[in-house]
């Protein structure tokens, strides 16, 4: 039998991120070897454990899902990376397709769909939950420009962004 695929599962939420705990290590091909619950800490551990996936959400505390897969991505190119969201905002979905993710799923997606996009990720496949696919064809019909507020976020530096979301959280 070959090696079981490794998962990292980075999110915030204790329930979700055991569930699918469990719900992975149940597949024969499959080990989590490692969980995180801010997006530093999915960094630090993608660097340390070297998992073939990363299973992320985007909106976590000390540094958003965004700007984890970008920094994972950078340092660690080979790790595949699907994300797990409960967000559909095509700014979140070019971001993170531009980085180069593996997978894009919103968390209404069944166990099984989460299965499939790791299998896929792991054959250079890309996964998108049906309602992202839609949002990406909308925008390719009717391309419009980006908004001021968007085109000034793109601008800001990773330590600039990574203060930002400090900020958003509260922290001083």
């Amino acid at each position: 039998m070959p090696n079981p695929i490794r998962i990292l599962l980075a999110e915030d939420h204790t329930i979700v991120r055991q569930g699918l705990a469990r719900m992975l290590n149940d597949q024969s091909d499959m080990k989590v070897v490692g969980e995180a619950t801010n997006g530093r800490a999915a960094v630090e551990k993608a660097l340390e454990l070297e998992p073939d996936v990363v299973i992320m959400d985007i909106a976590m505390p000390q540094m958003s899902g965004i700007e984890a897969a970008k920094r994972i991505k950078k340092k660690r190119p080979g790790t595949k990376i699907v994300i797990l969201s409960m967000y559909s905002h095509e700014h979140y979905i070019h971001a993170l397709l531009e980085t180069g993710v593996s997978g894009y799923l919103l968390k209404e997606s069944s166990g099984r769909d989460i299965v499939q996009a790791i299998h896929a990720a792991m054959k250079d496949e890309t996964s998108l939950s049906p309602s992202i696919s839609k949002v990406l064809v909308d925008t390719y019909l009717s391309p419009r420009r980006g908004s001021s507020r968007t085109e000034r976020y793109n601008q800001l530096s990773n330590r600039e962004r990574e203060v930002f979301q400090l900020i958003a959280e509260g922290h001083p």
